[in-house]
């Protein structure tokens, strides 16, 4: 069986670590690297990426374990990450700006993996589902 050679993502992830608010995203229909104020990557090789970044310290955010219409709520009530510039005052709602953390927080308790956002923590969450908060 033939291997498919491995993406190196390190010059981008680089990048996303100097930016703040910096962080891989990885949902249902892929990934997106937020790198640089409305700069992204994205792309289908989830698996290469999301390790590549969490060996870096690259803050990262799955979702694909979570239910589909939680993650839309998320996706829409929720805010977006503040990559490369300053977050609105709280509170957040759809379309404004938030810290990462804040935004991480959200997904997490929805069940989310999170990975390298100190104290943030994926929650417990039933197969089944978590109503958002």
């Amino acid at each position: 069986m033939l291997q498919q050679p491995v993406t190196d993502y390190s010059a981008d992830i680089a990048a996303a670590l100097a930016t703040p608010g910096g962080h891989l995203s990885i949902g249902r229909g892929g990934f997106t690297l937020h790198y640089r104020n409305g700069a992204t990557l994205s792309g289908y090789s989830c698996q290469a990426i999301k390790a590549q970044c969490i060996a870096a310290g690259l803050p990262v955010i799955d979702s694909r374990c979570v239910a589909f219409d939680i993650v839309v709520q998320l996706t829409l009530r929720g805010p977006l990450v503040a990559v490369g510039r300053d977050a609105q005052p709280a509170p957040w709602h759809g379309l404004s700006y938030a810290p990462l953390r804040a935004v991480a927080i959200l997904y997490a308790a929805a069940g989310a993996e999170v990975w390298n956002i100190p104290d943030v923590e994926t929650a417990s969450v039933p197969a089944e589902r978590k109503a958002v908060p």
